[in-house]
């Protein structure tokens, strides 16, 4: 019986993570959770990068991918839920 190396078996997973994560960012109805499912997804790359020997990458990848990307999509969508909200109340009146 073969054994599979542990970093393999972690790749695996983490690739795993990266695929559901993507596809929840596509099939979630509320943008909120599939922003944060996309980042979480950017999150697990940034650690698939730390396995494959590239933490300069990984770094990049968690600042920018996980959390700058996802912070500002968050304030967009809260920016224009606020605008949504203003202009059905303008025209109820």
């Amino acid at each position: 019986m073969t054994t599979i190396p542990v970093l393999t078996l972690l790749t695996i997973v983490l690739c795993a993570g990266i695929l559901i994560g993507g596809l929840l960012a596509v099939l979630l109805d509320s943008m909120v959770s599939a922003v944060i499912s996309a980042g979480l997804a950017s999150l697990f790359a940034s650690v698939v990068y730390v396995v494959l020997a590239a933490p300069d990458v990984a770094m990049t990848e968690a600042s920018i991918g996980s959390g700058l990307t996802t912070m500002i999509f968050l304030y967009a969508i809260r920016k224009t839920q606020n605008n949504i909200s203003t202009d059905k109340a303008e025209d109820e009146e």
